[in-house]
């Protein structure tokens, strides 16, 4: 299912001029505070009209500017995710749910509602007032909330920001099986590199409310075009792979990458054969002309250099093609004279297995 989004609008001093099209999986809408996501994810939803512009879901016209066409947000069926869970605090969590199904079309599937509350976790919760939830189990809620409407499409603005680390783990792992048995498109709006790295199949970069870059997750969150200090200090490689072992013993699972390349990482919560997405933030990666020996680095991979980018802030990007993985490293732009590093240089790259996610 395809959204085709090409809007403008003035919001006092600030102008959103951006275009994107998003396709099914995860699309991030991803940028630092203040750089138009929410302002764009609002015109989506139904929320605020654009100045000019237009969007569309699979063809059919939801705003046409020129037409005068505006449907509103009722009539739009997405489901929104905002930041605070928002349920309403005097009905239980079955009866929150049950808001949300009273929004749904006369032909969706009652069995729809039990698989998306296995699907969350939240089955133990039903009779619970929302004052008795977790930051996490009341965002779970609201996400199963909207799920239960069958939207066409699910918006998320946020969804983690109000909640410390400990929830945020524990409602990413609901998150990514939500992106990998539900089958909604769902754009996710978010500044935080490592969620985005985590769950998004496609990111749109966005600065001062433009569209920068549209790519894969791998490609866009490597580093070069990410704006602020803090956001390359983030910036890392994701790449894909599958667990082939577990050693009980230690507590490391094997996981071969998809160019054929073989990682130790933390085993907990894996299981072999499972399918993984791993991120390596590239400030965790070092570089060696030698194979390094006497090291307590686990992850030792042979790779040749494909870019070197610096930032001019005394840093670079380097690039490294690990048996058709792209790795990549942060480093200062000193070392990569006193290594001379250059594209077609053969190297080995060392990833500590704690630094994996």
């Amino acid at each position: 299912m395809s959204l085709v989004v090409e809007v403008r609008q003035r919001l006092g001093g600030f102008t959103l001029d951006a275009a994107f099209t998003a396709e099914s999986g995860v699309t991030a809408l991803f940028g630092r505070s203040g750089s138009g996501k929410t302002s764009l994810v609002r015109i989506v939803a139904g929320l605020a009209r654009p100045d000019e512009g237009h969007v569309r879901l699979q063809g059919e016209r939801l705003v046409d500017t020129k037409a005068g066409l505006f449907v509103p947000a009722h009539r739009r069926r997405f489901g929104y995710v905002f930041q605070e869970a928002r349920l309403f605090p005097h009905l239980s969590v079955k009866q929150n749910l049950d808001y949300g199904r009273w929004f749904a079309p006369k032909g969706a599937r009652a069995e729809q509602s039990g698989r998306i509350i296995d699907l969350l976790g939240i089955g133990g919760l039903l009779a619970r007032a929302p004052a008795n939830l977790s930051g996490g189990e009341k965002q779970r809620v609201a996400i199963g909330r909207a799920l239960l409407s069958a939207p066409r499409l699910l918006l998320m603005d946020e969804p983690l920001a109000a909640l410390d680390e400990e929830r945020k783990g524990e409602i990413l792992p609901y998150l990514e099986r939500l992106r990998d048995e539900v089958g909604i498109p769902i754009l996710y709006v978010s500044h935080s590199v490592a969620e985005v790295a985590r769950i998004a199949d496609r990111v749109v970069l966005m600065n001062a409310g433009r569209v920068e870059t549209i790519g894969a997750a791998s490609q866009v969150l490597a580093g070069p075009g990410l704006h602020s200090a803090a956001e390359r200090r983030e910036a890392g490689s994701v790449l894909s792979g599958r667990v082939e072992a577990r050693g009980e013993a230690h507590g490391l699972a094997h996981v071969r990458l998809a160019g054929g390349a073989l990682l130790l990482v933390p085993a907990s919560g894996l299981s072999v054969g499972e399918s993984v997405r791993l991120r390596i933030p590239a400030r965790d990666v070092m570089l060696a002309l030698t194979r390094p020996e006497g090291i307590s680095a686990l992850n030792v991979i042979e790779g040749i250099v494909d870019k070197v980018e610096r930032d001019g802030e005394g840093m670079a990007s380097v690039g490294i093609s690990c048996h058709g993985d792209l790795v990549h490293a942060r480093i200062t732009a000193f070392s990569v004279e006193r290594l001379g590093l250059r594209p077609g240089l053969p190297l080995h790259v060392i990833v500590k297995t704690v630094a994996l996610e």
